[in-house]
């Protein structure tokens, strides 16, 4: 692990001399690349240093404790290498973490598509529900929302909703919600007050650059069509609305929210790019599932993931078996204790995978 440690050193140090070259500071892509490198390594570089720091002063106060010292000043000096110590050992555990290998879409913005499943208007009400915790959400993490395509249903839910979070670390952080949500509540259309199970299903994707994915253009088909439900004097009368379906997989991308055609489209290849990399990291997440299985989960849609139930403010996220009394406020956008407790789960898990090699 030192090994490893000072060979980052030595790259975020060449890095502070490399950002300091005039001939980067004059080019806008090495500019950005070497700052990203060096900010993704900053933490581990900076606990390294203070791991150092504390080892130094470690040896320096076992040495005094081969000299001749009163009682007091030897209780001093045990109580501090005691302190020490257990600095060392925070710190080396601080590390293991985060020298853990970093899922490169971490940093991305993320693409969430929010649909309403078994329960009908419940459901879609329910999507509605969980559209807002995320963009509440979003609020707190200082991340910014944009609505890409709506489908309304006329009690104000949501049979789809598609929505883009952009944010440094959203998707370290949203990855998770992928999978089905379950409400338990008695729903404004039941006259009886009997208590309804539905579920709406979430899928998070990190937002691909077009080098990533490529779409050639006689992979697509592009339909234009009249725009419906909020939107202005041009709904339902200029065809800015736009559908592209990528004829070799099938898979098809709508949006009709922009300004513009040309708006809509960008939008709806921005999802289709999404989409068709999320199909292909689940196929090779499928090829490992014999070998592993995440508690976290694979971010498959079908599977269950979380359950709210109003009749006891509780929320249960069954991956990790955490259960948390404050229904209203986490449907507030107050996530950050599941999200912690998962990313906390996921970093022991790759930690006793890396143990294991």
């Amino acid at each position: 692990m030192l090994d490893r440690l000072q060979a980052l050193a030595d790259r975020y140090e060449k890095l502070s001399e490399l950002l300091c070259d005039p001939d980067v500071a004059s080019d806008p892509k090495k500019l950005r690349d070497y700052s990203k490198e060096q900010s993704d390594l900053q933490g581990a570089y900076e606990a390294y240093m203070e791991y150092k720091n504390v080892i130094s002063e470690l040896e320096a106060a076992k040495a005094m404790m081969q000299e001749k010292l009163d009682d007091e000043m030897r209780d001093m000096v045990k109580m501090e290498i005691e302190d020490l110590s257990g600095r060392q050992k925070e710190l080396e555990e601080r590390i293991r973490v985060l020298l853990l290998p970093k899922d490169p879409n971490d940093d991305k913005n993320v693409i969430v598509e929010i649909r309403g499943a078994a329960g009908g208007d419940e459901a879609a009400l329910f999507a509605a529900d969980l559209y807002r915790m995320y963009t509440r959400y979003a609020d707190t993490q200082g991340w910014r929302t944009e609505l890409m395509e709506a489908n309304i249903n006329d009690l104000g839910g949501f049979k789809e909703v598609i929505f883009m979070i952009s944010g440094k670390g959203a998707y370290s952080k949203m990855k998770y919600e992928s999978g089905a949500h379950r409400v338990q509540r008695i729903p404004v259309t039941e006259s009886g007050g009997r208590i309804h199970t539905s579920t709406s299903t979430v899928g998070v994707m990190p937002e691909i650059e077009d080098f990533e994915v490529e779409i050639l253009d006689k992979d697509i088909r592009v339909d234009t069509f009249c725009s419906s439900g909020a939107g202005g004097q041009s709904v339902n009368t200029t065809k800015s609305a736009v559908r592209v379906t990528h004829v070799p997989t099938g898979i098809i991308a709508t949006c009709q929210d922009g300004k513009s055609q040309n708006d809509n489209k960008a939008k709806a290849l921005q999802v289709l790019r999404a989409r068709i990399y999320d199909i292909k990291r689940q196929e090779e997440e499928a090829k490992s599932a014999a070998e592993r299985k995440s508690k976290v989960g694979t971010g498959d849609r079908s599977e269950r993931i979380r359950t709210y139930n109003f009749p006891q403010s509780r929320v249960t996220d069954h991956r990790i078996g955490l259960t948390l009394h404050k229904l209203d406020q986490v449907l507030n956008g107050d996530m950050e204790d599941i999200v912690q407790a998962l990313t906390i789960t996921e970093q022991a898990e790759l930690l006793e995978r890396e143990n294991q090699l």
